[in-house]
């Protein structure tokens, strides 16, 4: 089985190679880079299979580095904060990135985001996504918007929708059971596989940039317990 190769950006030297011996000894194959220019340098050239981003770098910070990745591809993003309450948390994922962490970091803890955020991009499916009982062939409908749930494509109006496979996997979530309320630790749950409290602001942001793709109206806010879809 391949490598999986790791693209790591970060400024400081000391985090950037502990961090990057942590990662090998893990098994993942590592480019590191020091400075956001470079580190898209090399994104393009070697295609990794996923990007880890500190926010404050060099050159080209890391939010507009993970817009710029963005742009090109859906390789999944994870932002590296220095502060969890941090604007730059927001920032971050408005950009597109798909989870974050917050330094200082424990390895293990790294680690174990990384390979979740990968087990949601080679299941776009997800634990709970799929058809609802019931349903005979061809996609889900939802007024203008189609989900197509086997081959992973989404229309609005019958116009191809480009979702990240996070955005797909969200979505999938409320299409499996439309008009039912999610809380956000539900999504969190869900969608990030999270089995511990994490901050509900990732969810947040990608029912933002989810509604902007399928229509504002699409993803009702159910004020107090979370959101829903509208059949």
């Amino acid at each position: 089985m391949a490598e999986t190769h790791v693209l790591f950006v970060e400024d400081d030297d000391v985090i950037r190679e502990a961090t990057q011996l942590a990662l090998e000894r893990d098994g993942f194959l590592v480019t590191a880079a020091p400075d956001g220019l470079t580190g898209l340098e090399r994104f393009r050239a070697d295609r990794p299979d996923i990007a880890l981003l500190d926010v404050m770098l060099p050159g080209l910070d890391g939010v507009s580095l993970c817009r710029r990745i963005r742009d090109e591809s859906t390789v999944p993003v994870i932002m590296l904060s220095a502060r969890a309450d941090s604007i730059d948390v927001v920032l971050g994922l408005e950009a597109g990135a798909d989870d974050y962490v917050t330094k200082p970091f424990d390895g293990a803890v790294l680690v174990a985001r990384i390979r979740a955020v990968l087990r949601r991009f080679g299941h776009a499916s997800g634990p709970g996504g799929g058809r609802p009982a019931g349903e005979g062939p061809g996609p889900l409908r939802f007024g203008d918007l189609e989900v197509d749930t086997e081959g992973m494509e989404v229309r609005r109006g019958g116009e191809p929708v480009a979702l990240t496979p996070t955005e797909m996997r969200l979505l999938l979530e409320f299409s499996a059971a439309p008009g039912s309320v999610f809380s956000r630790d539900r999504l969190l749950e869900r969608v990030w596989e999270y089995d511990w409290d994490g901050d509900t602001r990732v969810v947040d942001v990608h029912v933002q940039r989810l509604r902007a793709k399928i229509g504002q109206e699409r993803i009702e806010t159910v004020r107090g317990f979370g959101y829903k879809l509208r059949g």
